[in-house]
């Protein structure tokens, strides 16, 4: 028989793409041993468990070896660079020194006095005299022993391949992104090989962890400021599907920065090797249209000072920027020799040794005068480096989308537009865009989300049609093509920033992170070049500007790995454990919903 009653309507079910997505309940705390903090670099690569007091760091390298005899070595060089591979790069350096010379000169000593310069020729006479010391026969380096033919080698040991063996040396990681470009090992797919190869070896070799266990681990990833999510997206498959991760975060250097050194709002400053990124955060998230990406770093410096000593007759003639013994040894002089000390002025005589596998040690003498402070100098006019291009300031690209996640920004912002030209209908946009956008601990933030995609546009795009108000000024295009100065960078960041509260906020607090800028008085000499930069109509509301080199006595190379650290023992960052089952299940969907930032 029939029941008897009314039939019960059947609820259509709604479609996948629009159901939220639930976090699934963690059983149990979570323990920090368990959880591997990542953060990967151009040069180096660190790595750690959170309960780590500092993480291990290897050369984020990987040597491959040849598949034919007689093949021809490719390398990703360190310091030599291809934009200074053109007829006007000695014009620009010469150009760019004399600015200089002229800003040395122009800044007073701390007795008040201007300082000396010290005459090329005084020193250049000392150094063309000097003969090497030999102090021993073997300097007790070895090249890596490749007799039994590995595929792959990675970190130092790769560092150490004699350049006579068949190897190709690759470096995922060049100026703040994945290291793609048409040469051999420059493919999307490559690149993510060798992380792989890489990371693998770091977590099996120096955590001492089996591959087979990281199901029971969760990662936490450092990306970039300013990041490319088809990047991103590859990053999280490779930790969660090819690495095995039970769960990981992805999240900004810059906010892990701010985590590492105990702030609440800074303008971050991330002095690399290769690029130098700035970004001011504010409660945890890093404003959009403050961020910018400019590649120079520590490398040009080395470089620029290489080109100095060959004007003075560098003793060591034989030194070649190409040679990876050659250029550790470049980067080891700059580390000693360089500073930003107004107060330090005169020919001063220095000694380094050349040591190189199965060869003799050799000790060299060298005078310098102003050399040692006119290549740090550098860094404030980048054209003593000899960078031309088009592609040398970077800023946060528009969402181009994915067809995996087909409700993002992009279709926010063409529902907006039509609902906003309907009458009567706009007190509605702000509720719809509230409730597609994730949580991860953003949602003010994520709200905004329509209004500041139209801000980051492809410069080959047209412009798109929006309304004047959600026209915002970005960290980007008055340079014209000019690769600005480190200090000029930071002013137009903060200038960028949505309120005047926020900037003096800014101002008062700016944190250097990273390894480019580790010289004697660079604190001093960025706050002074900072303060006399702020414009004039701005400065009485500014009340005092410090500038943070060396946070909590903590290295600032690794600051934002404490950072990250620091971020997985928060209650508040538990929500966003992307785990491995729901990445497999929903894909780009889960990491926008997750983000702690604006996806």
């Amino acid at each position: 028989m029939a029941p008897i009653g009314p039939t019960p309507k059947k609820e259509k079910p709604k479609p996948l793409q629009q159901q939220p997505i639930i976090p699934e309940p963690v059983a149990e705390p979570i323990q920090t041993t368990a959880i591997v903090v990542i953060h990967p670099g151009s040069t180096n690569l660190r790595m750690g468990r959170a309960s780590d007091t500092i993480p291990i760091t290897i050369p984020h390298i990987i040597a491959r070896r040849h598949k034919s005899i007689g093949q021809t070595v490719q390398e990703d060089y360190t310091i030599l660079r291809y934009e200074t591979n053109h007829s006007e790069c000695d014009q620009q350096m010469e150009s760019g020194l004399r600015k200089v010379q002229q800003a040395i000169w122009t800044r007073q000593m701390s007795s008040g006095h201007r300082r000396l310069p010290t005459p090329p020729e005084q020193v250049s006479a000392y150094n063309s005299t000097v003969i090497p010391q030999r102090l021993d026969d073997n300097s007790g380096l070895k090249w890596t022993d490749t007799q039994h033919l590995p595929d792959t080698v990675v970190g130092e040991e790769a560092l150490y391949i004699s350049p006579e063996d068949c190897y190709n040396f690759h470096r995922p990681f060049r100026c703040g992104g994945l290291n793609l470009h048409q040469g051999i090992g420059g493919s999307l797919s490559v690149v993510m090989q060798d992380l792989e190869v890489i990371w693998k070896t770091a977590i099996e070799r120096h955590l001492e962890i089996p591959i087979k266990d990281l199901r029971h681990y969760r990662a936490i990833l450092l990306i970039p400021d300013i990041y490319h999510r088809p990047h991103v997206k590859e990053l999280m498959n490779l930790l969660l599907n090819r690495l095995g991760f039970g769960a990981a975060i992805v999240i900004q250097e810059s906010v892990c920065a701010t985590f590492g050194a105990g702030l609440q709002s800074a303008c971050v400053v991330d002095v690399g090797d290769q690029k130098t990124s700035i970004s001011c955060v504010e409660d945890g998230l890093s404003h959009r249209n403050t961020r910018i990406r400019l590649s120079y770093g520590g490398s040009d410096i080395s470089r620029c000072f290489a080109w100095l000593l060959s004007r003075v007759y560098f003793p060591y003639k034989e030194c070649d920027l190409a040679s990876r013994m050659d250029a550790l040894l470049m980067q080891e002089l700059k580390e000693s020799f360089c500073h930003l000390d107004q107060d330090i002025y005169g020919a001063q005589l220095h000694e380094f040794h050349i040591r190189q596998p199965h060869k003799p040690t050799v000790l060299y003498q060298i005078k310098l005068g102003d050399e040692g402070l006119q290549a740090p100098m550098a860094i404030f006019y980048p054209q003593t480096c000899g960078l031309v291009g088009k592609i040398l300031i970077h800023t946060q690209q528009r969402n181009q989308g994915d067809p995996e996640d087909p409700h993002d920004e992009t279709y926010l912002l063409q529902t907006q537009s039509r609902e906003t030209n309907k009458p009567k209908s706009g007190a509605n946009t702000d509720t719809t865009s509230q409730t597609q956008e994730g949580n991860g601990g953003a949602a003010d933030e994520k709200a905004k989300a329509p209004e500041k995609v139209t801000e980051e546009r492809e410069t080959e795009e047209p412009e798109p049609q929006i309304s004047s108000s959600m026209s915002k000024r970005m960290a980007s295009t008055d340079f014209n093509d000019r690769l600005p100065g480190l200090d000029e960078a930071i002013l137009h960041s903060i200038s960028c920033c949505s309120s005047d509260e926020t900037k003096k906020k800014m101002y008062a607090t700016i944190l250097v992170v990273g390894g480019g800028l580790l010289f004697q008085g660079a604190q001093e000499t960025l706050h002074y070049r900072v303060v006399c930069g702020i414009p004039q109509h701005f400065r009485h509301q500014v009340e005092s500007v410090e500038v943070l080199c060396k946070s909590k006595d903590l290295d600032p190379r690794l600051t934002c790995w404490k950072g990250g650290a620091v971020l997985s023992c928060l209650d508040t960052s538990q929500e966003l454990w992307i785990r491995q089952r729901e990445w497999r299940q929903f894909g780009l969907k889960v990491l926008r919903e997750r983000s702690p930032f604006v996806w």
